[in-house]
């Protein structure tokens, strides 16, 4: 597996501190810099003017759900462009078409085996 540069960031947001301890890992391990929230608020105060490369969004969470992160991260003009990978329970056909009207690039369904997220993760991360 080809190291990832380390300069890239990728923001984790989900309200399971064991889901985002597990993505969280593999990615730290794929060498990216990883930054965590818990909701999409947390989730949006995170992007402070730093870069942020990628975006793994659950779409089920207090306080602000997933879709509306989706919406408002395509708000802002810094991070509008930022690819944004939906990881969720949620296999439903019209919510992947709700979270890709909103600007999800991909969908991964849990359960999910970390090298299906990693490779999500290289084909879209910003270069």
């Amino acid at each position: 597996m080809a190291v990832a540069d380390s300069k890239k960031t990728i923001l984790i947001v989900d309200d399971s501190a064991s889901l985002r301890q597990v993505v969280h890992l593999a990615l730290v391990e794929a060498g990216y810099a990883v930054i965590e929230a818990a909701d999409g608020f947390e989730g949006l105060a995170r992007l402070d003017g730093r870069r942020i490369h990628l975006i793994i969004s659950d779409v089920n969470m207090p306080n602000m759900d997933g879709i509306a992160f989706v919406r408002a991260v395509k708000q802002l003009n810094d991070y509008r462009f930022v690819p944004i990978i939906m990881l969720t329970t949620e296999a439903q056909e019209d919510k992947k078409i709700e979270g890709q009207m909103a600007g999800a690039k991909a969908w991964v369904v849990k359960p999910f085996q970390p090298e299906q997220m990693l490779r999500a993760v290289s084909k879209l991360i910003l270069p």
